[in-house]
């Protein structure tokens, strides 16, 4: 069963304090690259969420993000009191402030450098246990998700290789045609020739010519990989580098068909051939 790479998973957790919501989206990519917007107070756990995201994700360019949003009464940021009354004690020196001024000196004092300080949270087990399980939920949605897409994938893969072994048959009912007309052609321009020829030699020769538009092999490579593909397609791991791997191997031959084909009506099939195998490919780009 394969999976896509495009997912989306999201978590809500209600504390006390606060509530955190936990947001992951993925997209295709090569390898795992993962970008993490934590929080300053959760910051020394980052490690443990990147690891936890990689375990069950394996790869696609990965967003991950949280948000908290304070629900209480207590707020982390605190005025730095003395500062202040410093800043409008030097600032009272440049303007002399009456009673209608002290709001404005507040103003521009609490803007001034380190007028806030901010108290850094340190996360408590029970509340980093809490957000691990909430993690695992949003991850258990995204990759729900991503089966789902997976689904449609697999199903627009299956048409896909069905058409092309439709091709393939196709090819290998008009082959017998192919060499035949190929003899004809050698046949009729030796005729034009008007030369006595020895026709063992000629027929020898003929077959050694013939041998080099032979397609036999390539045929039967490409229908086992076809099959290969098609049997990964139903594994139980998703593997779309192993699948892309075969795609390959499913070009290589078609594209020997193709240069091989010397046959106007096999050169219209091989292209149809190539159409259906770029279609894979770039469904291959999301498959995980």
């Amino acid at each position: 069963m394969i999976q896509s790479m495009t997912g989306f998973g999201k978590s809500l957790l209600s504390l006390p304090t606060k509530k955190i919501t936990l947001e992951i989206k993925s997209l295709n990519s090569k390898n795992l690259d993962l970008n993490a917007r934590i929080p300053l107070q959760y910051r020394e756990k980052e490690l443990d969420f990147r690891n936890l995201i990689a375990d069950s994700l394996v790869r696609g360019k990965v967003d991950f993000t949280i948000h908290v949003e304070s629900t209480g009464t207590e707020t982390a940021t605190e005025i730095n009191k003395k500062l202040v009354k410093k800043y409008m004690d030097e600032l009272s020196r440049i303007v002399k402030p009456g009673e209608s001024q002290q709001m404005d000196l507040l103003k521009m004092a609490i803007e001034l450098p380190e007028a806030l300080t901010s108290k850094r949270e340190k996360i408590t087990k029970s509340e980093y246990d809490a957000i691990q399980k909430s993690l695992k939920e949003a991850l258990k949605n995204l990759n729900d998700f991503r089966t789902a897409e997976g689904k449609a994938l697999e199903k627009d893969l299956q048409l896909r290789t069905k058409n092309l072994k439709n091709l393939l048959k196709k090819v290998g009912k008009i082959d017998p045609e192919r060499i035949k007309g190929v003899r004809e052609r050698l046949h009729k321009h030796v005729a034009e020739l008007k030369e006595t020829i020895d026709e063992n030699r000629f027929e020898q020769e003929l077959v050694y010519y013939i041998e080099k538009f032979d397609i036999s092999e390539e045929k039967t490579r490409l229908e086992n990989h076809l099959d290969y593909f098609a049997k990964n397609l139903k594994s139980k791991d998703s593997n779309g580098k192993k699948l892309g791997f075969i795609s390959q191997e499913m070009g290589r031959e078609i594209n020997t068909i193709g240069s091989k084909s010397n046959y106007a009506p096999m050169q219209q099939l091989v292209v149809q051939m190539k159409d259906e195998l770029e279609k894979i490919k770039e469904q291959l780009l999301n498959v995980l």
